[in-house]
């Protein structure tokens, strides 16, 4: 029991980090689902360039494979799972800013996989777009996921170039 005491202690901030992702995700999700069952449009004008859009999203990344079948959803959501304990497993053997990208991606992806258990599907929400070129849908979780995989991509380079 010490021991993992002393695990939790030494990685609070770690587990602060995830903790702080999936509830930025899951308050954006939630007042935006709010607001398009109280605004009953399909679409909110914010920028020029970028939308309020409701999307369920049932696939994959950026709407991939997308399929109605629960069989589908059981698997994505242990793939998920899996993924999600052995980037956990990798903490062991990183550096501070690679744990610190880890945990973003980590609490990213629990809000991802929490919308699958309990929607069967992720809200999309962001829509980015250039005149009538739109990019995919996204929401907060697709954001911090992508910054923590930058993170861990820029401190390899780093590491690479200092050999």
């Amino acid at each position: 029991m010490e021991l993992i005491k002393n695990k939790l202690k030494k990685n609070y901030i770690y587990i602060l980090i995830i903790i702080l992702m999936f509830v930025l995700d899951r308050a954006s999700k939630e007042y935006v689902i709010k607001f398009f069952l109280s605004y009953q449009e399909p679409s909110y004008y914010l920028f020029p360039f970028l939308n309020l859009t409701l999307v369920w999203n049932s696939g994959m990344a950026f709407g991939l494979f997308e399929s109605e079948s629960n069989t589908y959803h059981i698997i994505s959501a242990i793939i998920a799972s899996v993924i999600i304990i052995l980037i956990i497993w990798l903490y062991k053997s990183t550096l501070l800013v690679e744990k610190i990208a880890l945990s973003i991606v980590i609490g990213g992806a629990i809000g991802n996989l929490f919308d699958r258990i309990k929607y069967n599907a992720v809200p999309d929400f962001i829509d980015m777009h250039y005149r009538d070129f739109h990019w995919f849908v996204f929401n907060v979780s697709d954001i911090v996921i992508t910054i923590g995989i930058i993170l861990l991509l820029l401190s390899d380079i780093l590491k690479k170039n200092e050999k």
